[in-house]
């Protein structure tokens, strides 16, 4: 899909999809050995070229590993890995840059109905890269679409897994073309009395689908949610939590120049103590009469 979802929409459909991730673990689709979701993170990182093609989804685990989350369609194994390496390697260098430590990444490739095989391993020299392949294909689609589709007409509520298996039928082997069946998928959810599990499905569907997606059914989709109650509020709390971290980033900004300056103040302060009264010294350099008396005794010693 040329351009994609932009960042904003992006930004609150992923809080809206951590949610159902935290929820649910990841045997959906057979990954029974991972730790559970914590949190989905940011997909762009810096040092970005002009051709940087930003990863899918990218979480982060109960045990502190980050786990990439990419969808294929192609078999293009080799250009694939090598841009998963470029991937791993700005996650590892931007997380380091933040605690200074090493994140394990964990790499799975979720590949649709149009891959029947894929290699796991890039192999080149000291250099090794390992990722876990699950295979679409081997879903019965159609099946899992039917059985999920009688308990919403019936009004029974969806078991997490199949919230999940619901959001990747697009991908699966089905008797449709994977548009049709994004449509599909799509009204069906539409059609869930919890309008928080509408949001986290269709939300999980654009996510998934977003290099397939046709794009003017996807602006239409974006349309719909923006009618959405509860997407209205997650927009007025994403709003809320950058209009507060944009408040701490400027307090800490304050705080910095504001020692920045006591500091200054702290020398021009130390070079008149030799000629100057202490009074007259805090006079000059804004400093308490304690503090230059304090900074005298510290000369001294």
């Amino acid at each position: 899909m040329p351009g994609g979802i932009s960042h904003h929409a992006k930004d609150i459909l992923f809080k809206s999809l951590s949610a159902l991730y935290q929820n649910q673990a990841l045997d959906v689709y057979g990954l029974h050995g991972l730790p559970r979701i914590k949190a989905v993170l940011p997909a762009e990182f810096p040092f970005v070229r002009a051709d940087e093609r930003r990863a899918d989804t990218v979480f982060l685990l109960e045990d502190d590993s980050i786990l990439l989350l990419e969808y294929e369609s192609n078999e293009r194994f080799l250009d694939n890995h090598l841009k998963y390496l470029d991937y791993a390697c700005r996650i590892l260098h931007t997380y380091y840059q933040q605690d200074k430590r090493i994140r394990p990444i964990r790499i799975v490739v979720i590949y649709t109905s149009d891959v029947t095989s894929a290699r796991e391993q890039l192999d080149a020299g000291d250099v090794l890269l390992s990722s876990k392949a699950v295979l679409l294909g081997e879903f019965n689609g159609d099946a899992i679409f039917h059985a999920i589709e009688e308990k919403v007409h019936n009004g029974e509520p969806l078991t997490p897994g199949e919230t999940m298996k619901l959001i990747l039928v697009p991908l699966m082997h089905t008797r449709f073309d994977r548009q049709t069946m994004i449509e599909k998928t799509i009204e069906l959810a539409k059609t869930i009395d919890d309008e928080p599990k509408q949001l986290h499905i269709i939300a999980g569907v654009l996510t998934a689908t977003d290099k397939f997606i046709d794009r003017s059914y996807a602006e239409k989709v974006k349309e719909w949610i923006k009618m959405n109650k509860v997407f209205r509020l997650l927009v007025e709390e994403l709003e809320q939590e950058r209009e507060e971290m944009l408040k701490k980033v400027m307090q800490e900004k304050e705080q910095a120049v504001k020692q920045a300056e006591k500091q200054k103040a702290i020398e021009i302060a130390k070079n008149f103590l030799d000629v100057l009264p202490i009074h007259e010294v805090a006079k000059r350099t804004g400093l308490t009469v304690a503090e230059v008396a304090d900074l005298a005794k510290e000369m001294d010693k």
